[in-house]
């Protein structure tokens, strides 16, 4: 098992969880480096990273970035920067603005088919405001019992083509890569398996990727099923990319994985965290 997890969330973003309770639940399974990787925000990373240290367990300042990528919505992961670098703060500050507008155009569209109250009832599950979204809706509805879990919720409501799924447009690829590498960061393409791509569309995506200077793309995630992990080791070895490893913890019972240690990652890529090998530390696996 991986005593590595580089992608979890807290309430800073569509988490559930303070930080510090996040960097805790890690470590008492055992993870010895772990990133937080809050969606568009940088603001939980001192707590957490002041736990981790507390708890002896090294820590990567991390960050989900939302893109727009022709008629997709894709996320991309950054490893390894400057918290305190203007350049990524500033492309942040830009992404998050638009969060509010396009939760008021949700609300709109499921009031439309007699859904009404949404947002009001999506606030009290955002704890941060500018980063209200999908998830505080989806938790929403499930309270008011209109459907049973994170999984059918967006199947009936919030994935794309459903009441309550309004496009918006994200950064672009280029600048999320550019705003990473910046501030010293790996960029990694984020849970590749949750993206309805064709083989064609998802190499092209990757050179665009690596032409922007993209290093890396999950292979172990939450979000990907253990066929999943030996194709994408696959994917990354072809592409000369590093392969990178997280939970994609949001909350307990909503997703596949708690945070913290995760299987072995497939042989062949080579590890994300190896780039951090020297200054973290600690004993970590190579790919088995």
């Amino acid at each position: 098992m991986l005593p590595v997890d580089l992608h979890a969330h807290s309430n800073v973003s569509d988490g559930m969880l303070p930080p510090r309770e996040v960097v805790a639940r890690a470590h008492a399974r055992g993870c010895q480096l772990f990133a937080l990787t809050d969606h568009d925000d940088l603001r939980g990373l001192a707590a957490a990273a002041d736990e981790a240290r507390r708890l002896g367990m090294r820590f990567l300042p991390g960050v989900e970035i939302s893109v727009s990528w022709r008629k997709h919505t894709l996320h991309i992961v950054g490893l390894g920067f400057d918290p305190a670098n203007v350049v990524l703060q500033a492309g942040l500050a830009s992404v998050r603005l638009g969060r509010d507008e396009r939760a008021v155009r949700m609300d709109a569209a499921l009031a439309a088919v007699g859904v009404g109250g949404v947002l009001e009832g999506a606030r009290k599950f955002a704890d941060n405001p500018e980063m209200i979204g999908r998830a505080h809706f989806a938790r929403h509805l499930i309270e008011r019992g209109l459907a049973k879990d994170m999984k059918g919720v967006f199947k009936k409501y919030l994935a794309r083509g459903k009441p309550g799924y309004v496009a918006h447009q994200w950064a672009t690829l280029a600048d999320a890569v550019g705003w990473i590498r910046a501030a010293g960061g790996v960029a990694v393409i984020a849970h590749p398996g949750r993206y309805e791509f064709g083989r064609q569309t998802m190499g092209e995506l990757i050179e665009e990727f690596k032409a922007a200077g993209g290093e890396g793309i999950e292979v172990v995630s939450g979000s990907h099923h253990p066929a999943d992990f030996e194709r994408y080791a696959r994917l990354a070895e072809a592409h000369g990319l590093l392969a990178s490893a997280g939970s994609d913890y949001h909350a307990t019972g909503e997703g596949a994985r708690e945070p913290g240690i995760l299987p072995d990652m497939p042989p062949g890529p080579q590890p994300v965290w190896q780039r951090w090998h020297a200054d973290i530390g600690v004993t970590l696996p190579a790919a088995a």
